[in-house]
């Protein structure tokens, strides 16, 4: 049997990455898969008074903290996927006026974290057979490539063919249908469709695959999500929101055809489920990044079937 245990969104929140290198051992598993979007969207400047307190955002509220609680904020920032930097009033005001400069600051950020989790996998997964999957996702700037390499025990299955223990074939694609926050890794359904049928040609027994895609298939469960308008507000339908589909029509096309075992999705934070596409197990464990809630799912894999599964919470 193969027991795999996969995550997606966990947007920076090292709460979440460490519960989800901790979870090999607790669960007893062959392989650790995060399927996309680890990168945060949100850096806070801590600004040093020079009387030994520092002024923050702190989830929305104007704070100031003492020099002795700093490293606490600090923590409390990155488990909720919060990004930070400590700096001075005149060295804010130029880089506010520099946006290289203030996007040079936050990509470093996104890299020092990813160099860090790099690190504590190997720590963690040192003297065992786990392998720890970690691709990116629509959401991940492309410099994140140059970091995200493999290494003893993590490999970045990213647009590959890579085979999980027990012989089970996986493919892994992080890129998106359009979206209306234009993230870094977008394409159209007919590229999209191009880049799954590039990798799925090669897979030898479709039968017994994992089909890793970030994006899960259009019109399920796992695509619902509410529609926003222009300027990103929420359509209001009723008393309500108005709920709509925006998962990939090349998804869904590509597990029609080739009908994998199992399909591996995110990307809809709220849209927590499984369902079946002909003969494909499809799911998303959802996503609670900012509350350091790990959503996940753990999968057996037994004679080229899905033995059982279940979606965790913790």
């Amino acid at each position: 049997m193969t027991r795999a245990f996969f995550i997606t969104d966990v947007h920076a929140s090292d709460r979440c990455f460490r519960k989800f290198l901790n979870a090999a051992k607790v669960y007893k598993v062959d392989a650790l898969i995060l399927g996309g979007d680890i990168t945060g969207k949100v850096m806070v400047p801590i600004v040093d008074k020079g009387d030994g307190s520092y002024s923050l955002d702190l989830f929305g509220e104007a704070r100031v903290v003492r020099k002795e609680k700093l490293e606490e904020t600090e923590k409390a920032l990155l488990n909720a996927g919060q990004y930070y930097f400590v700096t001075t009033s005149k060295e804010l005001e130029e880089l506010r006026a520099d946006k290289g400069k203030s996007d040079a600051i936050f990509n470093e950020c996104i890299l020092s974290l990813i160099r860090s989790w790099l690190v504590l996998a190997e720590e963690r997964l040192k003297g065992t057979n786990v392998k720890c999957y970690i691709s990116p996702g629509n959401d991940d700037k492309l410099e994140v490539d140059g970091v995200l390499k493999d290494s003893g025990h993590v490999i970045n299955p990213e647009n590959r063919l890579v085979e999980l223990d027990g012989g089970y074939e996986m493919i892994t694609l992080g890129v998106s249908n359009p979206t209306p926050w234009n993230s870094p890794r977008e394409v159209s359904e007919e590229k999209f469709g191009e880049m799954i049928e590039a990798l799925a040609s090669q897979i030898k027994r479709p039968q017994n695959s994992v089909f890793s895609l970030h994006v899960p298939p259009y019109n399920t469960e796992l695509d619902k999500a509410p529609a926003v308008t222009d300027d990103f507000r929420y359509v209001r339908e009723g008393l309500g929101v108005k709920v709509i589909h925006i998962g990939s029509t090349a998804v869904r096309n590509s597990l029609e055809k080739y009908q994998p075992l199992l399909g591996l999705h995110g990307h809809v934070h709220e849209a927590k489920g499984f369902v079946k596409v002909g003969r494909t197990l499809c799911l998303n464990p959802g996503s609670e990044y900012s509350d350091g809630i790990l959503r996940g799912a753990l999968v057996n894999l037994d004679g080229g079937r899905v033995k059982e599964f279940l979606l965790t919470s913790g």
